[in-house]
């Protein structure tokens, strides 16, 4: 907190926008310091993807039900796995800024001189180190797996830029619902109810051709649709995408401007 308080305090303007970039890095170092000295959550964040992998991908690979388009089920379901993962990791983050408004923290950064948007970028950006580094544990485990992955360089980086919007959208949506219900009980109730309808309602496990028409329509405006869509075209040999990456990408980083904008304007309420 302290050298997140000295950067924020130190910045200069050497260069149009400079300040703001140091500010949004600065608050994203002092979350990303939380993660490297508290590693133990992504290993216990493992736990739920290897036993989706283990027993609900090796049972449906057997079983042949769920059109894959050609692939292995397990193929098929290991990147909505990867996103459910990051879903599941940044839905909750926002927990974390009411914890630090009960402790003073943000009252602290509020009145640094870094702007509301580079608070909440700053967050957004540290969200994204958590998404890639269980990105890599995936990738670990999907391997052992035999998952047939596309291990190309332009292939990973594109799975990388997929986790690290993915992530960066769903941790400051959690922040607008941490700075809307400002209590860690209800926080953490709406943060359950949330994170299945947003999964299911999703083509994590399933191609959206098997749902019903109204599923389909809501699973369009599901942000973790376009990633899955993106990952699974990306991630493994012979995925598809229905919507295009150029689709995908686009609606996260629409859907992100738009967030990051709401939880700006928010962001100083968590305190009142």
């Amino acid at each position: 907190m302290q050298h997140a308080q000295e950067a924020l305090h130190g910045v200069s303007a050497e260069f149009p926008g400079s300040e703001f970039v140091r500010q949004t890095m600065a608050v994203a170092e002092a979350d990303i310091r939380k993660l490297v000295h508290d590693p133990i959550e992504l290993f216990t964040r493992l736990v739920q993807p290897a036993l989706w992998l283990l027993i609900f991908g090796q049972v449906f690979t057997r079983v042949r039900a769920i059109p894959t388009g050609g692939i292995p089920y397990i193929d098929f379901m290991t990147p909505g796995i990867l996103a459910q993962n990051v879903l599941f990791g940044a839905i909750f983050y926002g927990i974390s800024l009411i914890w630090e408004r009960d402790l003073g923290i943000v009252h602290k950064f509020l009145v640094s001189p870094a702007t509301r948007t580079a608070l909440v970028l700053g967050r957004a950006v540290s969200s994204t180190a958590r998404g890639v580094s269980q990105m890599v544990l995936i990738y670990v485990l999907a391997f052992v797996l035999r998952v047939h992955l596309r291990l190309d360089p332009i292939s990973i980086l594109g799975v990388i830029a997929a986790v690290m919007l993915g992530a960066a959208v769903f941790s400051t949506f959690s922040l607008i619902a941490a700075c809307i219900v400002k209590s860690r009980d209800r926080f953490m109730g709406i943060g359950q109810v949330l994170t299945m309808p947003l999964f299911f309602a999703s083509n994590a496990i399933y191609p959206l051709s098997m749902m019903p028409s109204w599923l389909r329509a809501f699973s369009r405006v599901n942000p973790l649709t376009y990633q899955v869509d993106a990952l699974r075209r990306l991630m493994v040999v012979g995925g598809t995408t229905s919507f295009g990456l150029f689709e995908d990408f686009g609606v996260l980083l629409i859907v992100l401007i738009i967030l990051i904008s709401v939880a700006s304007r928010l962001y100083p309420k968590i305190i009142t």
